[in-house]
């Protein structure tokens, strides 16, 4: 596994999400406490940390609209912290430099305010629209403040347990990966045609490099991307030789294990650990890698993507994750293909895109809608990862299915 962040590396962090606090937001006051000794924030910042949450759950309470409190760990090779998200479903701020300014909190709340947990947070941001709610985000790391968590995260996802449920089935992850090879070996096929389980630096497998069928059956037609109102459908070819760029990129993933509870969970939570712990380089070596993880399992929908500092992407992707690149006027549907990860996958075929400097890449599982257009992310872009992916959950998600959303940028 590459490292989530090293010196000079990419701004990655992995997130553990611990709760959420739906219908007694309050709750989260004496969790965040807990977590802060758990994960040894340290006293004075534990007490910041549950300082900010109280007010911002308290705001919440009184005002907001269906909202919530999420409290989890974010982590790097060296340190923990917690990331506190708060959403809800109206009524937004009209004014929302007024409302950070100093002495406006109003009663009811602690009274610190909204800039002052700016100040309190390391990382503080806010997204509000009138009619439509507000997203915020806090984080909170241990002081003095670690070199390593300099940088927002180029990547960020959020899931969300169908309601009853106390863990989830769906799952996110991303690992940096350095490229220092010239020219890929070949070697023959292993296990049915995929690569073999990787010791070390996996290399491109055998049908990445000769276009051949992986699994041994007749490779389907080509699929063309679903155009709906306000989508645009952009076609591309497969890579029939897909291998890593030179340099650090990074690759993410997205995974929902099939239907929902503690079995499903236990499948994204195997695809998760596979993706981690293994050195592939490619989306399809990935996927491959993961398939053989999850037999036993009930297995999983799984969507990998490769990102390359220049913008070149590659994607590989099985089952019903929703994958598009998006801009603040267009949405490029990328193709998956029918199968069940740790099941039956039929056929892999890897995918080159470009990611412009300007967009973003958006995994979800089917626990949001499609529905979403490019017009209602338009105003976030240049938000973190992490609020891009609750206010789209918040847009687009559902109560009948676990849910999750991934967001990632190019490397600049």
């Amino acid at each position: 596994m590459g490292p989530l962040t090293a010196a000079g590396a990419l701004p990655l962090v992995d997130s553990e999400d611990v709760a959420w606090f739906r219908d007694r937001p309050d709750g989260a006051r004496g969790a965040a406490a807990a977590l802060g000794r758990r994960i040894g924030l340290g006293e004075q910042r534990t007490a910041e940390l549950v300082l900010a949450v109280a007010e911002l759950a308290a705001n919440v309470t009184k005002y907001a609209v269906d909202g919530s409190v999420l409290l989890r760990v974010v982590r790097n090779e060296a340190v923990a912290g917690v990331e506190l998200i708060v959403v809800d479903s109206g009524p937004g701020m009209a004014d929302v430099p007024r409302a950070l300014r100093d002495g406006s909190s109003t009663s009811g709340t602690l009274g610190i305010g909204l800039g002052a947990v700016g100040r309190l947070a390391d990382t503080f941001d806010i997204h509000s629209q009138p009619g439509l709610g507000t997203v915020q985000l806090a984080r909170f790391w241990p002081r003095p403040l670690p070199p390593s968590v300099n940088g927002e995260p180029l990547v960020a996802g959020i899931t969300r347990p169908i309601g009853g449920e106390q863990v989830c089935g769906d799952a996110w992850a991303a690992r940096t990966d350095t490229n220092t090879d010239t020219v890929p070996s070949v070697a023959p096929p292993a296990d049915n045609g995929a690569s073999p389980a990787p010791d070390g630096p996996v290399r491109p497998s055998w049908s990445a490099l000769t276009g051949t069928q992986p699994f041994g059956r007749k490779a389907a037609p080509r699929q063309r991307p679903s155009t709906r109102p306000g989508i645009e459908g952009r076609s591309s070819m497969p890579v029939r030789a897909a291998v890593a760029g030179p340099g650090q990129g990074y690759l993410v993933m997205s995974c929902d294990g099939l239907g929902h509870g503690p079995l499903a969970s236990v499948a994204a939570q195997a695809a998760v650990h596979a993706f981690r712990t293994g050195g592939a380089r490619t989306p399809e070596q990935a996927i491959e890698h993961m398939h053989r993880a999850l037999r036993g399992t009930r297995g999983a929908a799984i969507a990998v993507a490769r990102i390359e500092p220049d913008g070149r992407l590659l994607f590989c992707g099985v089952g019903n994750i929703t994958t598009a690149l998006v801009t603040t006027g267009t949405r490029s549907t990328l193709l998956s293909h029918p199968g069940i990860v740790g099941h039956q996958v039929h056929q892999l075929r890897t995918y080159e895109h470009h990611l412009p400097s300007h967009g973003i890449l958006v995994m979800h599982s089917d626990g949001l809608s499609e529905r979403w257009r490019p017009v209602d992310l338009a105003g976030l872009l240049h938000h973190p990862p992490a609020l891009i992916a609750t206010a789209l959950l918040r847009h687009a998600g559902t109560r009948r299915d676990d849910a999750s959303a991934v967001i990632a940028r190019r490397p600049r």
